[in-house]
Formats: structure tokens, C-alpha cells, sequence
């Protein structure tokens, strides 16, 4: 009988011992769909690194302005170590306040981008903690997974997945022609940047298990044309069920007219006015032109609103068919530092005639402009308001046409150091990623403080979808009667909801 237990004890600790090994994640042999691939740990060996893992076909050749195709398998063990190529765009060069920092790595660009990079502290498959897809910024021309502040150690440390993605971007991106659409299974054509996207969360949901994610608690976040990304996934029905929450950094497109996107009718038209113009007899000659052609063709290529990959963005909340997710949104107090000159009181108010009609005195009032200097300023002020109201019109639609919760940030930090633009477009995610280790400017205790605060409302609202927690200070559900933010700044505090009079304004007006 003695034998017999001993035996059966022997049995267990090596099932147990089994188990473990099984559970246990390997840096250098994880099982993705299409393979086994390795990667690299942080020196202290917390943090394990794969970067340009891919989640798709190169879109390259016959797969130029196709969607996303499914990775050919590889044999033997893919090493996921050094950053990717990034999407084909113009050389990238730091420029105005965005510092090196912001910007993606010069070299190597290339159509083979569809790849992404993960950070994980997670010991187990078992531990499914929550997962964040960042997704860049850059104007939908420009950008990458591996901008240096996007670096994932340090959120990965407070205890989430983060993943990082690249997706195609300019005429690669979103060139809409007649002749692409009636190739497609869907019809449309354009919109190859989201389809990357969307083609990436179904990696993520695929695949996040074996990195120690939860594939069922997926919070998508960006800034900027990430953000904007942000908001179109929400309104896709082709993203139905590929994450749970969402957090959107100036940026969203909710006026009712198109504003940001194109019909599809004006978008394949552009594209065939395009082709004509260059003398192209078809898609497959244009496929079979070089990168670095079409790179020198000087046209603007964005969203179309297709009703397929797209909707249009009010209709669909307004008519509550969004995928309905509780949203962190919000903007920084210096957003428009990108938009070119001022115009002079003249200029301001022949515009604002053209663009408000006979409610053009309403708008003077709360934007005047009579001098120079004045319209400088209220110039400013629209440019910031217009990420402003699109992020307050994503909580109030959100509030008002869904039950998942929102929640509105203001940020007005503004970075120490020179160049000093304010509180700038993009300043505010290296505080709430935590990577102000890797941004060259003379912070200070309060610098750090923010970020703190900011990554851990990021992280706490990627868990459970509340950004609350121990230490931070109050965050509101968003509430409409009597709207604040949470004011990110030298101190962190609720406030009223600023340039309420203004954002009722443009409320009127879309």
C-alpha cells in the first residue's frame, strides 16, 4: 500500500511539473497560428519583448490595395527581435515639437509592414490579464508601431499586454478606383489602413492567450489618426467583438457632414481621375509600379466612408448600431498647434461668414476676431476645438446612445524644456504611456507625478473599464447636464467642462 502511494505521489508531482511547463511562457518558443516564433526579455527578465511578429501577407505585389491576407505558416522557430520595417511614407524627420521622439525610426520602410510588436510580463498563460492595441498616429500618412515613445515595457510592468501595430498608410493605404471595388469580395475599395487594423485585433484575439492575454478584454487606444482609427473601429461592423473598451486622444469624426472621410463615389472617382491623369490602363499596371513611384505621386489619400468597413460615425451612434463600448476621450489645450499661420481679423471673418452664414455674429461673439492678434487667438482656439468638440461629441453620443460608460479628460501639461509649444498635440502620451524615461526634456517631480497618474488611469480602465483606483484622484462618469473633465495639469483635479459655451456652439452648428 506504502508503494503504491508513493507511486501515485510520483504520478502527480510530474503531472503537476508537466502542467507547468505547459502553462509556462517561453521568450523563446511561443505558438502563434502560423508558427512558433521567439523573442527577447527586458535585462531583469520581467518583461518579455517580440517585435515584428506578423499578423498578415505582405500586401505586396498582387496583394497591393487588397485586403489583409491570412500569414503563409513558417517551419522551424521565427526570431522576433528587432523592430519591423514601417509602412512606406516620406522620409521621417523630426519637425516643430515633434522631436525625434515622436517620430518613427528612418529606416526601414517598406510595403512588407504588416507586422506588430508585443510586451508582456505575464509568467503563464493562465494569468489572462488585460491587453491594449495601440495604434499610431501621423495623419494616415506617416507613423509606426515603433515610435520610441510608444514603447510598451513600462505599461506592460503595471500589468497589461501592449501591443503596438503597423498598418498601411498614403496611396497604400487608401487609394479607392472602380476597378479596385469590383475586384473586392466587398465591393468597396479604399480603407486598406483599417482592414489592417481590424486585421490585427483578429491576430489579437487569435493569438493573445498564448502572451498571457485575455482575448475577451481587448482595449483599443490611440492618438490622433489613431484616435480617429479608434472611433472608425467603434462604428465598424467588421469589428464586431474584437475588443471591449476604447480610449481616443484627440481625435474622432462626428460632424454630420464628411468632413474627415469621402463617399465612396468621390473617392473612386479621385482614383480614377488619378489614374487617367497619369496614363494607366489598369490596376495591374499601377500594382506593378515601384514603391518608390508611387510614393512621388502628390495626392491626398484618407478614410472613405464606404458603408461597409466604414459607416458614417453620427448615424451609426445616433442610431445606437456602434459596437458599444465604454471610451476614455479627450484632448490636449494646445491641439491646433499644427495648423499653419494665423489669419488676420479680415481673413478670420470672411471665413467664419463663408462657414457659419447668418449665425456668424454668434460666432464672433464667442470667437472674436477684432484685431490681428485676436483672431490669432480665436483661431487657435478652433483648431483645438476641433478635436475638442469631436471628443466631447464621442462622450455625450456615447452617454446618450449607449451603456457603456465615458469618461472626458482635458490635458494641459505643458512639457518643460524648449521648443515650447503648450500642452501640444501629442504631448500628453508620453505621460499616460509612461515613456517620459525616453523623451530628452528637463522633467520635473510634477512630470512625473502625471504620468504616474495617467498610465495608471489607462491601465485601471483597461482592466475593468473604470479608470479609478487607490491614490488617483476622482474620475466622473461623464454626465451630460452637468459635464466635467478630469484636468490633467500641474495638478490633477475635476473641472467644469471648458469652452462650454463654444463646444454648445459647434454643437448647434453639426
Amino acid at each position: 500500500m506504502n508503494r503504491l502511494i508513493s507511486l501515485l505521489l510520483i504520478s502527480f508531482f510530474f503531472a503537476c511539473t508537466t502542467v507547468q511547463k505547459t502553462d509556462k511562457i517561453d521568450v523563446n518558443s511561443i505558438k502563434v497560428n502560423s508558427g512558433i516564433i521567439s523573442g527577447k526579455t527586458t535585462d531583469d527578465q520581467v518583461v518579455k519583448i517580440f517585435m515584428g511578429v506578423p499578423f498578415a501577407s505582405p500586401p505586396v505585389d498582387d496583394l497591393r490595395w487588397k485586403a489583409p491576407q491570412t500569414v503563409a505558416p513558417w517551419d522551424g522557430v521565427r526570431a522576433c527581435v528587432t523592430p519591423p520595417a514601417s509602412a512606406m511614407q516620406a522620409s521621417p524627420k523630426p519637425f516643430m515639437c515633434w522631436s525625434k521622439e515622436f517620430i518613427a525610426p528612418e529606416a526601414p520602410l517598406s510595403e512588407d509592414c504588416l507586422y506588430l510588436n508585443v510586451w508582456t510580463a505575464a509568467k503563464t498563460v493562465q494569468e489572462k490579464l488585460p491587453v491594449m492595441v495601440w495604434i499610431h498616429g501621423g495623419a494616415f500618412t506617416g507613423g509606426s508601431g515603433t515610435v520610441p515613445l510608444y514603447d510598451g515595457e513600462a505599461m506592460s510592468r503595471k500589468g497589461v499586454v501592449f501591443i503596438t501595430i503597423n498598418y498601411r498608410l498614403g496611396i497604400f493605404g487608401f487609394l479607392a478606383h472602380p476597378e479596385l471595388s469590383a475586384e473586392s469580395d466587398l465591393k468597396v475599395s479604399g480603407n486598406y489602413g483599417i482592414l489592417d487594423q481590424i486585421a490585427a485585433l483578429k491576430w489579437v484575439k487569435e493569438n493573445i492567450t498564448a502572451f498571457g492575454g485575455d482575448p475577451n478584454n481587448v482595449t483599443i487606444a490611440g492618438q490622433s489618426a489613431g484616435a480617429f482609427s479608434v472611433n472608425m473601429l467603434v462604428v465598424s461592423p467588421m469589428a464586431k467583438g474584437l475588443f471591449q473598451k476604447a480610449i481616443a486622444q484627440s481625435g474622432g469624426m462626428f460632424g454630420k457632414e464628411l468632413s474627415l472621410g469621402q463617399t465612396m463615389r468621390a473617392a473612386e472617382e479621385g482614383g480614377k481621375q488619378l489614374t487617367e491623369k497619369m496614363g494607366i490602363a489598369s490596376i495591374a499596371s499601377f500594382r506593378s509600379m515601384p514603391a518608390d513611384s508611387l510614393m512621388k505621386i502628390q495626392s491626398r489619400f484618407g478614410v472613405t466612408i464606404d458603408n461597409v468597413v466604414i459607416p458614417p460615425v453620427y448615424d451609426t451612434f445616433a442610431e445606437g448600431k456602434h459596437n458599444d463600448v465604454s471610451v476614455i476621450s479627450g484632448w490636449n489645450a494646445d491641439d491646433g498647434v499644427s495648423f499653419g499661420p494665423p489669419p488676420t481679423a479680415g481673413q478670420f471673418k470672411a471665413n467664419a461668414k463663408t462657414q457659419f452664414g447668418d449665425k456668424v455674429d454668434a460666432f464672433l461673439k464667442l470667437f472674436p476676431a477684432n484685431t490681428d492678434e485676436e483672431a490669432g487667438k480665436s483661431q487657435k482656439l478652433m483648431t483645438q476645438l476641433f478635436f475638442g468638440w469631436n471628443n466631447y461629441a464621442w462622450a455625450r453620443m456615447q452617454t446618450s446612445h449607449g451603456t457603456g460608460k465615458a469618461y472626458l479628460y482635458y490635458f494641459k501639461r505643458v512639457p518643460p524644456g524648449e521648443p515650447n509649444y503648450g500642452a501640444f498635440h501629442s504631448a500628453e502620451f508620453g505621460y499616460a504611456l509612461h515613456t517620459l524615461k525616453l523623451w530628452d526634456r528637463p522633467f520635473t517631480e510634477v512630470d512625473f507625478k502625471l504620468e504616474e497618474a495617467m498610465s495608471s488611469y489607462w491601465v485601471n480602465f483597461a482592466k475593468n473599464g473604470d479608470p479609478n483606483g487607490e491614490g488617483l484622484p476622482v474620475w466622473s462618469v461623464f454626465n451630460d447636464i452637468n459635464p466635467e473633465v478630469i484636468e490633467l495639469g500641474d495638478e490633477i483635479k475635476a473641472a467644469p467642462l471648458p469652452y462650454q459655451e463654444q463646444l454648445n456652439f459647434l454643437n448647434d452648428m453639426n
